[in-house]
């Protein structure tokens, strides 16, 4: 069951000096909120203390919750954090099936089913077809699009946006985000989306919270 995604009294320090906080938010299922703050504000950093996988040269403290539940103390994988990131990260030794396989959960369907789920997931995103493909081969939208189908595909319960329409040009980059935006919505996932730019947060079309570096 997907619910609110929840921080508390998140504060961010590194060698004893506050980069960042206090900041608290809820985000409610299906919402989109946009964390706006200059780069080295600590904005990813946030993301990766939401997913545990914060450097361990950082100090926090916060509490973070996803449908109720404090997810603080679990492993990454158990958290249901999906996340894309500026670059896809698709991986180069698996074709595009391969890479979209990876993702989906391995104790919840036959290899038929999997295979299924792969093939409608690429015709909804106008890459019937694809799953042979080596990633090298793909364009950086098509790349984009397959990187957004592996995180959805992992069944997460809700989605965090590190920056990931920077790399794309123009119209490559409103069509993205138009796709991400419209797939979290639909799915009623709670959105984190962390930026500096100001037209990533107007295309979210949701709350804005600016953010500053504290220690600056």
């Amino acid at each position: 069951m997907i619910g609110a995604l929840e921080l508390s009294d998140f504060r961010l320090a590194l060698s004893g000096r506050l980069l960042l906080g206090p900041l608290s938010l809820r985000v409610e299922p299906g919402e989109i909120v946009t964390l706006m703050g200059p780069s080295g504000c600590g904005k990813s950093s946030l993301l990766a203390f939401i997913c545990g996988t914060l450097d361990s040269v950082f100090t926090a403290q916060g509490h973070v919750a996803l449908g109720g539940q404090d997810i603080g103390g679990l492993p990454p994988e158990r958290r249901g954090m999906g996340i894309l990131f500026q670059d896809d990260l698709l991986f180069p030794h698996m074709t595009v099936g391969e890479n979209l396989a990876f993702a989906i959960p391995r104790n919840s369907y036959g290899s038929a089913e999997r295979a299924r789920l792969i093939a409608a997931a690429l015709e909804e995103a106008g890459l019937a077809g694809f799953a042979p493909r080596d990633p090298a081969t793909l364009s950086g939208g098509q790349r984009a699009r397959v990187a957004l189908l592996r995180t959805l595909l992992s069944q997460p319960r809700a989605l965090l946006l590190d920056e990931p329409f920077n790399k794309l040009d123009a119209e490559l980059r409103s069509s993205f985000s138009d796709l991400v935006f419209t797939h979290a919505r639909l799915r009623g996932l709670p959105t984190l989306l962390v930026t500096h730019d100001p037209a990533d947060a107007t295309a979210a079309g949701g709350r804005i919270i600016p953010l500053r570096q504290t220690g600056s």
